[in-house]
């Protein structure tokens, strides 16, 4: 079962965070960007170059730190084909060096569409008999709030191949309250529904380490709801943005575990990947300078667990 892959990947390394990569051109040193403009010219084919040359230097930095890395679709989607084109290739470079790879796309959609973005990120495509993996993570966000149509034919191929998702249960956004807070039935909140609606969807896919496929995103931000999320949904692994730049902290994620540092792995963007710009080095030290990062805040967040 996948979350006993991401599981196993997280106490070989004795670090339960992952990388995202969620980077702009303007995020990639100098020195990249100009290699990949002299080739593309400053272009979007550039711009998309000079990102998968960042990426590329920054899982080779983190490989053998981290277990997993979290590229966010969106900033591939603002080079339009050719940024896409860099997400697979980063997807399968991540893949190679052994890092397990979360697209976070939060897709939620419905019925044939559902299973459309389901093939292409987790599953294979169909071309005249013949069947062609297109993205191939790992794992996916989804944005859940359509109800089970929008997340079956994501669970349908997960079991099929062996992968797994992620659902938005309590994000990270200060935002998040006006409907996620939000009074729904006695005791309880729409993120509470939502929360049992996921235990429920998962149920019978549990694998070795008692977790379903189908996990939940909650966020560092809000550490009184994490708590309560934790306990109330004891099978679900937890994906948990929102640590560092947006202000949560070790103390807070540290609600999301189970003994021994198991269920949950927490999320760093920004904090690892643009990590060079404060060393004063203009970009040289980029590898460097995130995997320092990478080090740092696995100690910090290990300080409050046992990870055995």
């Amino acid at each position: 079962m996948s979350f006993d892959v991401l599981q196993d990947k997280i106490l070989k390394v004795k670090n339960p965070t992952v990388a995202g990569l969620d980077p702009k051109p303007e995020y990639v040193p100098e020195f990249l960007r100009k290699e990949a403009y002299a080739q593309y010219g400053e272009t979007l084919q550039g711009a998309a170059e000079a990102i998968f040359a960042f990426n590329k230097g920054l899982i080779d930095a983190l490989c053998d730190i981290v277990p997993a890395v979290k590229p966010q679709s969106a900033y591939y989607e603002r080079l339009g084909w050719r940024g896409m084109e860099v997400m697979e290739r980063t997807i399968r470079y991540a893949k190679e060096k052994g890092l397990y790879v979360i697209a976070d796309i939060k897709r939620g959609d419905i019925g044939s569409t559902a299973s459309a973005y389901a093939d292409g990120w987790l599953g294979s495509t169909a071309v005249e008999g013949n069947s062609f993996k297109v993205f191939d993570a790992d794992c996916v966000t989804l944005n859940g709030y359509m109800g089970s149509d929008s997340v079956n034919p994501f669970l349908k191929t997960c079991v099929a191949e062996d992968k797994t998702c992620f659902v938005l249960v309590k994000t990270s956004n200060p935002g998040s309250g006006e409907l996620q807070n939000v009074p729904a039935g006695e005791g309880s909140t729409v993120y509470g529904l939502m929360a049992d609606l996921i235990e429920k969807w998962g149920a019978e896919t549990k694998g070795n380490y008692g977790y379903t496929r189908v996990g939940a995103v909650t966020g560092a931000t809000h550490p009184k709801e994490l708590e309560e999320i934790r306990a109330k949904m004891p099978h679900t692994f937890l994906l948990v943005p929102g640590y560092g730049a947006q202000g949560g902290t070790a103390e807070d994620v540290r609600h999301a575990f189970h003994q021994g540092g198991k269920g949950a792995i927490v999320n760093s963007s920004r904090g690892i990947i643009c990590a060079w710009q404060k060393t004063g080095k203009n970009g040289e030290d980029y590898q460097e300078a995130a995997r320092n990062a990478a080090i740092a805040m696995r100690d910090d967040i290990c300080r409050f667990l046992d990870m055995e």
